[in-house]
């Protein structure tokens, strides 16, 4: 199913130790690049969640925030190192005496000493289960509205396909009109003239311009790019690389075209071309 690489996607769900929030966000971009921001407690997670990512997608530029809130209930426990809190109150009452002073220690200033509370380690491996988990359930639904883009473009380009085959059978069809158109400007300049018309040499003439003005080859292959696209739309992987790939094969064919054209009808069908294979352009740079 084709994929488009711009997304949106935001789970929040609650946990017995808090509220995990991820979102993510995609771009179109040649190659996967994955940017994440993390909470303190996961930085250690970060590899892990990447290649997470590179499991589910392909291409694109992926930012992803994940937040992380400690629950109200979860009762996180002060663990004071009374040995070194001595030293410090020590301390504080020895610049008292040295400045005969007789304020007293305030316990809240000797607890916002560095090293009197000490972290207490936590487990933080549900918390990083949970993460890992719910960033698979966000991805799904970033992949979920990427199929639906992919889906709105797929359509696009259908259309795109079949006006160009329109307009292909088009320019294949006047041919013998233009041909004829052609030489019979040619036969009237001549009637102009007055010489005699060596009718050899003017068959000649008529056949070199033909091959010159000749776009067989160039409607062949701008049909066989068309065929070519129709069958790589249908394929359940990554083929953003193949289209652009045949959007410059279709852009060099209509630019042949137009080069040779030798009535303005031909011309019109050229420009056409090359505005519908834009469009098209456009969109497949957003296909993962």
């Amino acid at each position: 199913m084709l994929k488009s690489m711009t997304a949106f996607a935001r789970t929040e769900q609650q946990y017995e130790f808090g509220t995990l929030s991820w979102e993510l966000r995609s771009v179109n971009h040649r190659y996967l690049d994955v940017n994440l921001r993390l909470p303190e407690e996961l930085r250690g997670l970060e590899q892990v969640l990447r290649e997470k990512v590179a499991e589910k997608l392909n291409r694109g530029k992926l930012d992803g925030n994940l937040r992380f809130r400690l629950s109200a209930d979860v009762a996180v426990p002060v663990m004071i190192d009374k040995g070194y809190a001595e030293k410090v109150v020590q301390a504080c009452r020895e610049i008292e005496s040295l400045l005969d002073t007789t304020s007293t220690v305030d316990p809240l200033a000797v607890l916002r000493w560095p090293g009197v509370v000490k972290e207490v380690e936590r487990d933080i491996t549900p918390l990083e289960k949970a993460a890992v988990a719910q960033l698979y359930q966000t991805l799904d639904e970033l992949i979920e509205t990427r199929q639906r883009e992919g889906q709105r473009i797929l359509e696009m380009l259908e259309q795109r396909c079949s006006k160009i085959a329109m307009l292909v059978a088009e320019v294949r069809d006047r041919r013998p009109q233009v041909l004829a158109s052609i030489r019979g400007k040619i036969e009237s300049r001549l009637a102009e003239l007055p010489v005699k018309v060596d009718q050899d040499r003017f068959e000649q003439e008529l056949v070199l311009i033909t091959q010159r003005m000749d776009v067989d080859e160039e409607l062949d292959r701008l049909d066989a790019h068309i065929a070519e696209i129709q069958d790589v739309l249908k394929r359940d992987m990554a083929v953003g690389r193949r289209l652009d790939f045949l959007m410059q094969e279709l852009n060099r064919e209509a630019n042949t075209l137009s080069s040779k054209s030798a009535d303005t009808e031909t011309t019109r069908a050229a420009v056409d071309l090359k505005v519908l294979i834009e469009q098209m352009r456009e969109q497949i740079q957003n296909i993962e």
